[in-house]
C-alpha cells in the first residue's frame, strides 16, 4: 500500500513490487530486507515471500486514488529496474505515473544501466524524477554516466550510505544531491570531511544539496542511536530541493483554494 513515510526527502511510498537482491556494497545492510522479514513474520499482505522479488499488480492503481498532490518514493522496498521485473510491468508502472500528473514520483535505482536502456526511445513522464545511488567510487560513480543518458526533467543522486570520499564528482546534468550515513546495528561510519567535500562540489556546480542524516555514527565519529546523531551539518539542516518541486506546492494551493 502507499503509506506516509518518515524519509526526509519524500512524503509517501508506493511499492508496486517488493523484494530485491544485492548488487553493490551499499546493499550490505539493506534496511528494506530487514523490514521485509519483519513484515513477513507479521503476515502483512504482500510480504508472503519475505524479501524475494514479488510483483504486486493490485497496488498499481493506488496513486490514482490519491487526489491531493504528493511526492511518491517508488519502490522503497525494492528496485524498479531489477533485472527480474518484466518490461511490460515496468511499462504499466510508468503508465500509472503518466495518469497521475498531480504527483511527483521519485525513482531511485542501483541498476542504472537497465534504467538507461529502458528509456532509450521511451521518454520518461514529466512527473518522474530519476535517480541513482552513489555510495562509493567504483560502483556508484559509473551510475552517474548512465543517469545522464536519461532525458528526465529531474536527475538526482543519493549518496546514502556514503561509504567513502567520492573525490572529484562531475555533477553536470544532475539536478539534486541527497547525502546520508548508514543506520542500523551494523552501520558503517561516514566521515564529516566526505560530506563537506561533496557539499562544496554541489555548491560549486549549483546542485541543490539535501543532508538526510548522520545515521549510526555522529559528526564526532562516535557511534550512537540515529536520532541522537540527528541531521545537522555545521549547526543547521540542509533541505534544498530542485526548483521543479515547486510544481507540487502550487498544485496543493490550487486544491486547497477550490475547497
Amino acid at each position: 500500500m502507499s503509506t506516509r513515510t518518515s524519509i526526509e526527502w519524500t512524503e509517501h511510498t508506493w511499492n508496486p513490487t517488493v523484494g530485491c537482491s544485492k548488487v553493490s556494497p551499499g546493499c550490505a545492510h539493506c534496511y528494506a530486507e530487514a523490514m521485509a522479514r519483519r513484515l513477513q513474520a507479521m503476515r502483512v499482505k504482500g510480504y508472503e515471500n519475505g524479501f524475494r522479488l514479488s510483483l504486486l499488480p493490485d497496488r498499481l492503481e493506488e496513486p490514482l486514488r490519491r487526489k491531493r498532490p504528493t511526492l511518491y518514493f517508488v519502490n522503497s522496498m525494492s528496485d524498479l529496474f531489477h533485472e527480474d521485473i518484466p518490461i511490460d510491468y515496468l511499462c504499466r508502472v510508468l503508465g500509472v505515473i503518466q495518469q497521475a500528473p498531480q504527483h511527483i514520483f521519485q525513482i531511485l535505482t542501483k541498476r542504472a544501466e537497465r534504467m538507461a536502456r529502458f528509456f532509450q526511445g521511451r521518454p520518461p513522464p514529466q512527473n518522474a524524477w530519476l535517480g541513482v545511488t552513489v555510495e562509493d567510487r567504483v560502483h556508484g560513480i559509473p551510475r552517474l554516466e548512465c543517469l545522464r543518458e536519461v532525458p528526465s526533467c529531474v536527475r538526482f543522486v543519493s549518496a546514502e550510505p556514503l561509504l567513502e570520499d567520492l573525490l572529484e564528482v562531475d555533477l553536470s546534468g544532475i539536478h539534486w544531491a541527497i547525502v546520508g550515513g548508514e543506520s542500523g546495528p551494523k552501520a558503517r561510519p561516514m566521515k564529516r570531511e566526505w560530506v563537506l567535500k561533496l557539499k562544496e562540489q554541489c555548491d560549486d556546480q549549483r546542485v541543490p544539496f539535501f543532508f538526510k542524516q548522520w545515521g549510526g555514527w555522529g559528526a564526532d565519529g562516535k557511534k550512537r542511536a540515529k536520532k541522537l546523531n540527528g541531521r545537522l551539518l555545521n549547526g543547521r539542516t540542509w533541505d534544498a530541493v530542485p526548483v521543479q518541486a515547486m510544481h507540487i506546492y502550487k498544485l496543493r494551493e490550487e486544491v486547497l483554494t477550490k475547497r
